[in-house]
């Protein structure tokens, strides 16, 4: 008696390429939208110490960073923005949009960093306080906070060069709608008069129900 061995199907694997790419994409989220968030609130803490000779006395004085330099969150906010955009454009439009992702960490990041070594905040407001425009700081000492500031900027860039290397295999928004209310093959859908649901199906879709 014959019998019939059970051959086994061969598998059918995602291409790495593909969940290269969806990895890539809650990636590149997580660390643009982690990365704009640091900056926006570093940016914001006290960057640099001071004081300011004031009738024989000393003033402390202190800047935070967006006094030192407005850079850094200005750019961090385009980098959200440019991070959103990326999923609105296909093709060449998508690269642009990285690249301009990517600069605006390593704008923010390169601003930061030069922001730890400022006296001129310090100095403008020890010139605002004494009413004395050549007033100047003494005893200038700098927090950690613009290198947090770098280090979440570095996070922006780091998404913007993930969308560079894996932006042609993520989704677009909106794909759904880009047939302007049609079905698919540009051929119009076909109504039943006696079904409500049809003709206001039609009408949802821009149609004449009645042709």
């Amino acid at each position: 008696m014959g019998y019939v061995s059970a051959v086994p199907l061969p598998r059918t694997e995602e291409p790495s390429s593909a969940r290269a790419g969806r990895r890539s994409v809650a990636v590149a989220l997580l660390l643009g939208a982690l990365g704009a968030a640091v900056v926006l609130l570093a940016s914001g803490r006290t960057w640099a110490h001071g004081t300011a000779g004031v009738g024989g006395g000393a003033l402390p004085l202190t800047a935070d960073g967006r006094a030192v330099t407005g850079v850094p969150a200005a750019l961090a906010i385009v980098g959200l923005a440019a991070l959103v955009a990326v999923f609105a454009v296909r093709g060449k439009g998508r690269l642009l949009v990285a690249a301009l992702l990517a600069l605006s960490g390593l704008g923010a990041a390169l601003a930061a960093v030069a922001g730890a070594f400022d006296r001129e905040a310090l100095d403008a407001a020890a010139a605002r306080t004494t009413a004395d425009t050549a007033a100047t700081v003494a005893g200038i000492t700098h927090t950690a906070w613009p290198y947090v500031t770098a280090t979440g900027a570095v996070l922006i860039l780091a998404a913007g060069l993930l969308a560079l290397r894996f932006g042609r295999a993520w989704p677009a928004m909106g794909g759904r709608y880009e047939r302007a209310g049609g079905p698919r093959g540009g051929r119009p859908a076909v109504v039943d008069p006696e079904r409500p649901e049809d003709l206001w199906k039609a009408l949802d879709r821009g149609e004449d129900p009645t042709r």
